[in-house]
Order: C-alpha cells, then sequence, then structure tokens
C-alpha cells in the first residue's frame, strides 16, 4: 500500500496544528474528551481569579488582602503537588489504576468547593442572620481551599494520564494540547460567564457558581471515561515495599542546572501574578468598568497566552534558545505593566485591556520557554512523569499564590497610608496602592532577567547535546 496520503487528508494535518498528536494507544477523539479536565480547571481558575475575587472586594467590601488570602490558600496545597504526583506514578490498586483514582477524587474536591461557594457568598454578604463570627470568612476560605486542592489534584493526575498514554514522537504534542485547552477553557469561560453576568445580581452570581460546580463533574466525568487500561494486580505486587519519594526526588534534582532555573521559574511566577487578584478591582474601582467588562480581562489573557504560545512553537522550531525566549516575555512584561499603569491617568480602557493582553502574552511566553528548558533535563532512576509533573506545578503555583497573597496585602497596606495623608496630598488617592504593586513587579521581571542571565550564557551547549541526544526538542510536560 502507498504511503502517500490523499491531498485532502494532507491539507488537514497541515491546517490542524495538534492533528499529528493522536496515536495508535490515544486515538484523537479519546485525546479530545481527555482535554475536557483542562477545561474544568480553567473554568474554575476564572472563578477564582476572576469573577469572585473582584465581586468579593467590589460589591461586598470584603478587604483585599483578605480576599487575597483566599485565594492564595491553595498555595498551601501547592508544595505537595510533586508528591500527589508520585503518588500517582505508584500507586497500587487491585483494577490497576493509577492516575484516574487521582483524577475522580480531585473532581470531587473542585467540584465541592464550588458547590459550598454560594452558600458562603450568601454569609458574607450579610444577607443571613447569624452569631458565629466571621462565618462567612471561614466558609469561604474552606471553598477556595477545597476547590484549590481538587485543580491541583486533577491537574497532575490527568498531565500524566495523557503522558502515559501518548508515545514518545507524540507525547510533547499531546501535553501542549492539554496545555492550550486550559487557556481556551479559561477564554470560553471567562466570556460565558461575564456574559451571564452583564445585569449583575447576588442571585445571579450563585446561579452561576452552581451551575460551573455542576459542569465541572459532568466534564470530568467525560473525561476520564475508559482512559486508563484494567490491569488487574496480584495480591503480592500490591504488598510490595513502594519506592520511597526522597530516593525519586533525589534522581530527579540531580540536573546541575534546576537550581537556578527554579529560581528563575519561582521570581517570574512571582512577577507576573502580584496582579493576579487586583487587575478587575483595578479596572471596576479606578477605570469604572462594569464586571461583566472585568471578566473579559480573563479572555484577553488567554488571548495573550495562546498568542505567546504560538510564537515560541515556533521559534523552538526554529532552534531559538527557550532561555531567551524566557527573556523575551519578561520584557514584553514590564511593557504590560507599564501600559496598566498609564491606563489610570490617561482614563484609557484600550491602554487598560491592551496591558492585560500583553501580561497573558508575555507570562504565556516565559513559561513556555522556562518549562521547555526545564524538560531537557530529564528525569533519572525512580523519578516519574507524575513527580516531575508535580515538581514544576508546585514550584509555579507556590510562587504563584504567594504573589496574589502580597499583592492584596501590599495594595491595602499602601492605600491605607495613602488614604489617611501620610504619603502626601498628591498620592491620597485608591490609585496608590495598585500602582506600587505594578512598580514591584516591574522590579521582579528586572530581577529575573538578572538571575536568567546565566543560564542564556551556559543553555545553548546544554541545549544542543539535548537536540543530539533526542532528535528534536517538544513542548512537553506542561504544568499549570
Amino acid at each position: 500500500m502507498s504511503d502517500e496520503r490523499h491531498p485532502l487528508t494532507q491539507f488537514t494535518i497541515d491546517m490542524l496544528p495538534f492533528s499529528d498528536a493522536a496515536s495508535d494507544d490515544l486515538p484523537m477523539g479519546q485525546l479530545l474528551r481527555l482535554s475536557l479536565f483542562q477545561i474544568s480547571v480553567g473554568m474554575a481558575a476564572v472563578m477564582l481569579l476572576g469573577t469572585l475575587n473582584r465581586v468579593m472586594i467590589v460589591e461586598l467590601s470584603v478587604p483585599a488582602f483578605l480576599v487575597a488570602l483566599m485565594i492564595a490558600l491553595p498555595v498551601l496545597i501547592a508544595p505537595f503537588r510533586a508528591i500527589l504526583g508520585f503518588r500517582s506514578d505508584t500507586y497500587r490498586s487491585a483494577i490497576g489504576w493509577k492516575r484516574v483514582p487521582y483524577l475522580w477524587f480531585g473532581t470531587l474536591w473542585q467540584m465541592g468547593g464550588l458547590a459550598i461557594m454560594p452558600m458562603s457568598l450568601l454569609v458574607l454578604s450579610g444577607d443571613t442572620v447569624h452569631d458565629v463570627p466571621f462565618a462567612g470568612e471561614v466558609l469561604a476560605a474552606l471553598a477556595f481551599l477545597m476547590t484549590g486542592l481538587g485543580m491541583h489534584m486533577t491537574q497532575t493526575a490527568g498531565l500524566a494520564l495523557a503522558a502515559d498514554r501518548a508515545t514518545d514522537e507524540t507525547r510533547p504534542r499531546v501535553v501542549a494540547l492539554l496545555y492550550v485547552m486550559f487557556l481556551i477553557g479559561m477564554g470560553l469561560s471567562a466570556v460565558i460567564v461575564g456574559y451571564f453576568l452583564q445585569n449583575y445580581s447576588g442571585t445571579r452570581l450563585i446561579q452561576v457558581v452552581q451551575a460551573t460546580a455542576v459542569v465541572t463533574i459532568v466534564l470530568n466525568t467525560v473525561a476520564l471515561w475508559k482512559q486508563e487500561r484494567i490491569v488487574p494486580m496480584s495480591a503480592e505486587e500490591r504488598a510490595a515495599p513502594r519506592p520511597k519519594f526522597k530516593d525519586a526526588w533525589a534522581d530527579y534534582s540531580a540536573g546541575g542546572q534546576a537550581g537556578r532555573l527554579i529560581a528563575v521559574v519561582a521570581l517570574g511566577t512571582l512577577g507576573f501574578n502580584m496582579q493576579d487578584v487586583l487587575l478587575e478591582p483595578y479596572g471596576g474601582e479606578i477605570l469604572g468598568l462594569s464586571v461583566s467588562a472585568t471578566t473579559f480581562l480573563t479572555a484577553l489573557w488567554a488571548a495573550g497566552a495562546l498568542v505567546g504560545f504560538g510564537l515560541a512553537a515556533k521559534w523552538l522550531v526554529a532552534g531559538t534558545d527557550p532561555f531567551r525566549m524566557a527573556g523575551r516575555g519578561l520584557l514584553a512584561g514590564v511593557i504590560a505593566f507599564c501600559a496598566v499603569i498609564f491606563a489610570a491617568p490617561m482614563n484609557s480602557t484600550p491602554l487598560f485591556f491592551t496591558g492585560a493582553a500583553l501580561i497573558g502574552f508575555g507570562g504565556g511566553l516565559f513559561s513556555v520557554a522556562t518549562l521547555t528548558a526545564a524538560m531537557t533535563m530529564p528525569a533519572q532512576g525512580l523519578a516519574g512523569r507524575g513527580l516531575a509533573l508535580g515538581a514544576w506545578g508546585a514550584a509555579q503555583a507556590t510562587a504563584a499564590g504567594l504573589g496574589v497573597a502580597l499583592g492584596g496585602t501590599i495594595r491595602d497596606v499602601v492605600n491605607a497610608s495613602a488614604t489617611s495623608g501620610y504619603l502626601g496630598e498628591a498620592l491620597a488617592s485608591p490609585t496608590t496602592g495598585y500602582s506600587v504593586v505594578y512598580h514591584f513587579e516591574i522590579a521582579l521581571l528586572f530581577a529575573t532577567l538578572i538571575v536568567l542571565g546565566p543560564l542564556v550564557r551556559t543553555g545553548r551547549a546544554h541545549l544542543n547535546k539535548t537536540a543530539e541526544d533526542t532528535g528534536k526538542i517538544g513542548l512537553a510536560d506542561f504544568p499549570t
């Protein structure tokens, strides 16, 4: 039989960027169905980082530092992503599943957190009568913590399952597709939520959150259905001693550049994410935008990240050094925060939206570049894909959560001083606190460039050696 494809088939493959991600073990239909868990995670991210934080700060008048701490609560779980990934690598069940149990229970946690969110918002708004002090704050914190735990567990196990089923040749494109689906999930969810909240009311918000919880359980159930093969294990196999986490971690961290790369990821993520809890309140409080309009900021961020992802893929094929790509993402972030800062004195909504899109572009390009570089440091011995995905997800999520907490706290402290007149008449404005946070982020991005410098000088030889060993470099094993 001839190996030549029909012209229409070849045209389809050329036009669809991930059409060659399928394989005999993971057909395209199953791959697209599995990717639905990323849609649900992106949807939950929009609710936590976008809609709910703005509503609590602006409409419910909850202090920004308290909201920031609630959103940062999931970071308490983030350092354990490496352990969750390692446990899914070594999990032993009677029917042989490893990833599906973690994916399923992550789904339950994620859905459960969203399910109790409406009750916490009712109590937090003061519409209910109760004698329990801080009941609304405690319930909201619990809802955020449960949702964050579910997101971490679902994403780590889901990405590891996809990497397991893919072949060595298709794995980079499979996991890259899942990363894109996460961004698409955020973008579509932001548009849909913004549409339903055009005529904002407390009741409408509760209905949207409840619908999100239901859609989460439906999407993830469809995603994991018959995705992992059943391979029964004997009692002796299940009783055999499991590898120790510390031994697997020692194998994984044996690379020479791992420490500096972790520092780059942590600093850069901190610089890009301090604004997560503030960008929408900034648009609402300073520029007077509606809830619906500020929710679309997340869609702009996702669109910018997708553009950054596309350029990264193109540049990697052309042989561009990933560390230099990371530097480009950092510089784009500096320009983005400058645009956001100047949007207030110029009272320019288009400039503000442009800055939001550039934040997504710079952050997406930075993440793709650094994680691609991390992929070239192969794990050894006991370190499996779950551990690798969990480790990098932990580093990124920890920095992101810390950034959210710092951003909200700095904004409140500075604004309290500014409005009290301690900083002078010129700075006695609610804009001051936001501006100080954005300037801090610019400083962190410049600091990241400094730490990145030695990797740019040494990275080329390392990547050339990897390319010789593997034949090509792909976008693989993305954490969040």
